[in-house]
């Protein structure tokens, strides 16, 4: 077998195991928000999402597709946000013994995932980075992230040395029994991602009751 035909048969048997994601949106469907270890605990709550940052559903799909030509895949080293100071290491997470997305450690505040069930960043389709909002000692990662705005850019820089841009084209929070999982994830075309952390309302009982999610497109790879 010759590398290439080598090279080719390895991302079948990666796009193999890569979860479809019916199978998250439903998982997200069943009660809990996406990372469930918030606190709350704090006098001011993360912010939330502007209504001048939601997602524009008149503008086509089609407008967003080809903007940037797709990468092979490579995993993401790390995820830099300047627009809220975000400059993070990423490591793997995956599913949980329960069915859950996976987060990181929640004792450690400063580290992101991204979710093995999905495409690399800067890969065509949408990959997906979550982190916490919080922890019993305070803000986390994405405590910020309610806060982006259309236009800011998320950077990954990934293991092949290269950096995905990414721009935000909306950023949006959703209940969590009423999580819209084709929305989020389904593939656009073109090499998107989304960023997750938890967010809307918050009860002692029950945490926080949805998840901010901010939607990005590639524009630009160095």
């Amino acid at each position: 077998m010759s590398a290439s035909e080598l090279a080719e048969a390895e991302e079948e048997a990666r796009r193999k195991k890569r979860a479809p994601w019916g199978v998250i949106a439903l998982v997200l469907l069943t009660g809990l928000a996406l990372i469930r270890n918030g606190s709350g605990e704090f006098d001011e709550g993360p912010p939330q999402p502007a209504t001048a940052a939601a997602t524009d559903s008149r503008v086509p799909n089609a407008t967003f597709a080809g903007t940037v030509q797709p990468l092979p895949y490579s995993l993401p080293d790390r995820v830099r946000i300047p627009a809220i100071q975000v400059d993070t290491p990423i490591i793997p997470v995956g599913l949980d013994a329960d069915g859950w997305v996976g987060a990181p450690p929640p004792e450690d505040p400063n580290l992101a995932g991204w979710f093995t069930g999905a495409v690399t960043p800067g890969e065509k389709g949408t990959a997906v980075v979550v982190g916490h909002v919080d922890n019993q000692l305070g803000p986390a990662v994405f405590y910020a992230l309610g806060a982006l705005k259309k236009g800011n850019r998320v950077e990954i820089a990934r293991q092949d040395g290269k950096t995905v841009v990414f721009e935000i084209y909306g950023v949006e929070v959703f209940e969590k029994n009423n999580f819209p999982g084709d929305r989020v994830y389904a593939s656009k075309g073109a090499a998107e991602l989304r960023v997750i952390t938890c967010g809307g309302g918050f009860s002692q009982q029950n945490g926080y009751a949805g998840n901010v999610v901010a939607f990005a497109r590639a524009v630009e790879v160095r």
